[in-house]
């Protein structure tokens, strides 16, 4: 009797020192990258200041390589697909270092800072380079896990926020000079230490194609809109919240800068967690759980509660909420989007995240000056979260990787 089948060994479902070796390489990367990405915005009321700026021109300063590099995702996941992270990784991040060094002699002129924030857009990439990387690394059972660890990468823009202005104190130029020390640092570790997954498959066909093969896929945009949602979230109260917390509860600039901080590292926890939650319960099943929270405690701060302790646990429910569903999509992408177009779909949704967040603080503020109140804003949000926990919960928990 034929017993090989029996004798075979069982597949090793672990995760290697290599996986590891490049999760923590990708995650040092996103968040220095991240850094740099945000270097303008914590200085953006310097740069008013010294450059004479309206409230426009100094929105437009911050946004310019928010949305440069949102959008360059999509471009980066795919080329991650042709040429692997192992290049990608340290080309990206030597050549972030460019823009973070113009940023010395721009940083009198307005339009050269404009130019020069479209150039450091390029530091929001790297988003869509690690999750291909660490998603190829990770057996399927242990993917959620490491790809919110990998997520939490996004703190390096409250590290932005918090240590910049900081050391700036010291010397206007010595943030910029920091930061392209240790991109020039982890670049050359990068190109030693990141090395592509030996059963990586690579696409043959050109950019062009790839991108319209990801964006023909139905999943690919329905992971945009929860990530669009969880993401946006975040990134629309990074940008609103102390906006909100100076206007509504006439907080002073340092407590609500304090009271922001603590959103994001609430929903920079609560990403990975998302991910491992995932790897026990269908992703779906955690994103619908907790876009649902989100929307509940939007529900409760459209009643304009105080803030203590009332609003403060709403907020950062809310944050642990959103940050949970940002770590669930991406766990979702794994299970549902074919192996050889994780980076390209990585990028459409990862552009779609991050463009998701500026939408929401314009709805805010327009709601506000016509009705003197967020409480409109809060509804529409709570509105927004409970259709995609509805859609994720009916349609997402379902799906099966397409071919």
């Amino acid at each position: 009797m034929d017993t090989t089948a029996e004798q075979a060994p069982a597949p090793d479902r672990r995760a290697s020192a290599a996986a590891y070796r490049n999760l923590v390489m990708a995650t040092i990367g996103f968040t220095l990258t991240f850094w740099a990405w945000n270097l303008i915005s914590p200085l953006s009321g310097d740069f008013k200041e010294r450059l004479g700026l309206s409230s426009f021109q100094q929105s437009l300063l911050v946004a310019v390589p928010v949305l440069v590099g949102s959008l360059g995702r999509i471009a980066a996941g795919a080329l991650t697909d042709k040429f692997g992270a192992k290049l990608m990784f340290p080309v990206v991040s030597a050549l972030t270092i460019v823009p973070v060094l113009l940023l010395i002699p721009a940083k009198n002129s307005y339009g050269a800072m404009l130019a020069v924030g479209f150039l450091l857009g390029l530091g929001g990439t790297t988003f869509a380079i690690g999750i291909p990387l660490v998603n190829s690394w990770f057996p399927p059972e242990k993917r959620g896990l490491a790809l919110g660890v990998f997520g939490m990468g996004m703190g390096g823009v409250a590290l932005s926020g918090y240590f910049t202005p900081r050391i700036a104190e010291h010397d206007v130029n010595l943030p910029f000079w920091i930061v392209a020390g240790a991109l020039l640092v982890y670049s050359l570790l990068a190109a030693v230490l990141i090395t592509d997954h030996p059963g990586r498959t690579v696409p043959t066909d050109s950019l062009a194609h790839r991108l319209g093969s990801a964006g023909r896929l139905r999943v690919t945009w329905e992971l945009s809109a929860l990530y669009a949602i969880g993401f946006g979230g975040i990134v629309a109260f990074g940008v609103y919240l102390p906006t909100y917390l100076k206007t509504w509860y006439e907080m002073s600039p340092t407590e609500a800068g304090t009271k922001a901080a603590g959103f994001a590292l609430v929903t920079v926890v609560f990403r990975p967690i998302g991910g491992w939650l995932s790897d026990r319960v269908h992703p779906a099943l955690v994103t619908a759980g907790a876009l649902l929270l989100a929307a509940l405690m939007a529900i409760v701060q459209a009643f304009d509660p105080p803030l203590d302790p009332l609003g403060t646990i709403a907020l950062l429910c809310m944050a642990a909420g959103l940050g949970t569903a940002s770590g669930s999509v991406f766990a979702l992408v794994s299970q549902v989007t074919p192996q050889a177009k994780v980076g390209s779909v990585t990028g459409i949704v990862g552009a779609m995240g991050g463009l998701g967040g500026f939408v929401p603080p314009l709805v805010m503020g327009a709601i506000y000056s016509a009705k003197d109140s967020y409480s409109i804003g809060f509804m529409l949000l709570s509105d927004l979260a409970l259709a995609g926990a509805v859609y994720a919960y009916g349609r997402m928990r379902t799906i099966r990787r397409e071919s």
